[in-house]
């Protein structure tokens, strides 16, 4: 077997089995249905709400597990191993630290910039310690994964991300209006500006925290590495917004044109109706009120799934190592269908439809996956590594909505 730091490899020819080797194709499948999970769903809300969120881990613990034992690849199931009680001690450490910070925050905002130094410099301690928690607590055909990732690096990739809050904190004066050329007044142009700096940065910034994530990803000693770039991402961004752009004014050419057909309105006529009392003012009101809702709406039912779609078979389709490679092919129409349809349904429900939207897209994401593997797989999943796990790792990926998952 190779060693983690000989299969990470540099540059594009990472995968590279060898000639003599068969490749076999391990399909992704998901087996959960929306009844099942809505059982699990309301039973772990009620019991949420009941204990003042004191049973959130163990209702984590529960749904972490159904949708991993529910998810086939090659037509074996992931396996979940945590222990709920080590993640409930983890919750109550980090809680703890939240209420901190927004303690400080909240009765001495003056030395607000050193709860937020704090947490700057514990969270990627935490974050690092709930990759290795999940991935040393999921398995596949009885072998544990792991996660490789190191502490320097995950200082490198998420420190960067805090430093415009800790800029704002120091840098802004506790005047209202600082005086023009004063020292206070220059700290506000600087916060600004490196706020400014870190949104045009954004897609450099998560491309390499996806590249330490993925890169740290481990099972029988292939580790995987992700070969997008931040080009790649930026590009993704561009494309997002055209769709956007496009979306949007499509949208706003038919509701003007509902206007002029269904109102009986010339072009001319339009905003002279808008001026004037009456029923004909009132339904042009209505069709643009209604034009404005469909506008936000573009948001979570255009642009996110095209992003969604994309990003994922971005990261998934750049993760490889020696012998294994993933394939994505998730297509932005099938989500966008799905997306709206669960919107459609958790309206009137009432949002009971959220855990049928849950499964619904997990199948979509996870059925659009597939594994290349290189020789017989028999012949390379070995003994997996495990061990326990700090008690601080589940609880600091919830906390900030940091996650392994798709």
């Amino acid at each position: 077997m190779q060693k983690h730091d000989d299969i990470v490899g540099e540059g594009p020819d990472l995968w590279s089995p060898p000639a003599t080797e068969t490749l076999r194709t391990l399909p992704v499948a998901f087996s959960g249905s929306g009844s099942e999970y809505f059982r699990i769903w309301i039973v772990n809300l009620l019991l949420v709400l009941l204990t003042l969120t004191l049973y959130w881990p163990f209702a984590r613990a529960r749904r972490l597990a159904y949708f991993q034992n529910n998810t086939l690849v090659g037509g074996d199931p992931l396996g979940f191993h945590a222990d709920p009680w080590t993640m409930f001690r983890g919750h109550l450490v980090v809680l703890a630290l939240g209420i901190g910070y927004w303690t400080v925050s909240r009765f001495a905002p003056e030395a607000g910039w050193m709860a937020l130094l704090a947490v700057a410099v514990l969270w990627p301690l935490l974050w690092r310690a709930s990759l290795q928690f999940r991935l040393r607590n999921t398995s596949w055909r009885g072998v544990r994964m792991e996660f490789a990732g190191d502490t320097r690096g995950a200082y490198a990739v998420l420190l960067p991300f805090f430093l415009p809050a800790l800029a704002l904190a120091l840098l802004i004066p506790s005047e209202v209006q600082p005086e023009p050329g004063s020292a206070a007044r220059w700290g506000v142009l600087g916060a600004a500006g490196l706020s400014l700096l870190t949104v045009l940065a954004t897609p450099w910034l998560l491309m390499r925290l996806k590249r330490y994530q993925h890169g740290g990803y481990v099972f029988t000693q292939q580790r995987l590495r992700l070969e997008a770039s931040a080009m790649d991402l930026y590009a993704l961004h561009f494309k997002t917004a055209l769709v956007s752009l496009a979306s949007m004014l499509l949208t706003a050419g038919l509701v003007f044109a509902l206007m002029v057909l269904v109102l009986g309105l010339g072009q001319s006529e339009v905003l002279d109706t808008m001026r004037r009392p009456g029923v004909a003012a009132g339904g042009v009101l209505a069709v643009v009120a209604l034009g404005i809702a469909l506008l936000y709406l573009m948001i979570p039912l255009v642009a996110l799934p095209y992003f969604t779609a994309r990003f994922q078979n971005l990261l998934w389709s750049g993760s490889r190592s020696a012998l294994v490679r993933f394939e994505s092919r998730l297509r932005f129409r099938d989500l966008a269908r799905v997306n709206a349809l669960n919107w459609l349904l958790m309206v009137p429900t009432l949002g009971l439809y959220w855990p049928f939207a849950k499964v619904n897209i997990a199948r979509l994401k996870l059925q659009a996956l597939s594994v290349h593997v290189a020789g017989p797989v028999d012949d390379w999943v070995a003994q997996g590594q495990s061990g326990p796990s700090g008690v601080l790792g589940d609880a600091a990926g919830d906390f900030l909505g940091i996650d392994m998952g798709l």
